[in-house]
């Protein structure tokens, strides 16, 4: 098979999954969350096997939600945007984030300690040329952010909590958003 069959082919794939989960966005929309999605989850199932490892080729676990996959990291940022849309600010916002304080729970520095291994992630796998080390790094992360998501609410009155929490937020998707660029692919804001 041609590359360029391959990419098509994960680009409709991707463009039947995204019409099923998010039917309201538009014709537009879907086909370019499917590009990104469809050709990112070719890119990602081949940068994250061991070079020397024989891997099997499946579509399914290529474009699953779930698993150390393209659409599973890119979903983990989208729904990062999502939380910075629904308080009004942006990743960036520093107004918002100054009253950050240390991370507190047990979600929040799981999620910090990962956060301050990227620096380490990105030398090990560029020495040993390895990227799937990195993507290794990045779907922890992911599973990280998504424990630390699931027990603690973001967006509370708190204007302490709040803030640190959506500092760890940004800083989740600004590793993520890197090292997807690393690996040289795209991200998305909604999925």
């Amino acid at each position: 098979i041609r590359l360029k069959a391959l990419l098509d082919e994960a680009e409709e794939r991707a463009l039947a999954i995204v019409t099923e989960k998010n039917p309201g966005l538009s014709e537009a929309e879907r086909r370019e969350i499917a590009r990104v999605v469809g050709i990112g989850a070719v890119q990602y199932a081949d940068l994250s096997q061991n070079r020397s490892s024989n891997y099997v080729f499946s579509w399914d676990k290529m474009l699953a939600l779930e698993g150390n996959t393209a659409p599973y990291l890119l979903y983990a940022g989208a729904r990062i945007h999502s939380i910075f849309r629904r308080a009004g600010v942006t990743p960036d916002d520093a107004a918002a984030l100054t009253a950050a304080d240390a991370p507190a729970t047990p979600t929040e520095l799981a999620l910090a300690r990962r956060l301050i291994r990227f620096p380490d992630a990105i030398r090990q796998a560029r020495e040993t040329l390895r990227p799937h080390l990195l993507c290794l790094y990045l779907f922890e992360l992911a599973g990280d952010y998504s424990s630390f998501n699931n027990a603690e609410k973001v967006l509370v009155e708190d204007p302490v909590v709040r803030a640190r929490r959506l500092l760890l937020c940004a800083r989740t998707l600004l590793v993520l958003e890197t090292g997807l660029g690393l690996l040289g692919l795209r991200t998305l804001t909604r999925m």
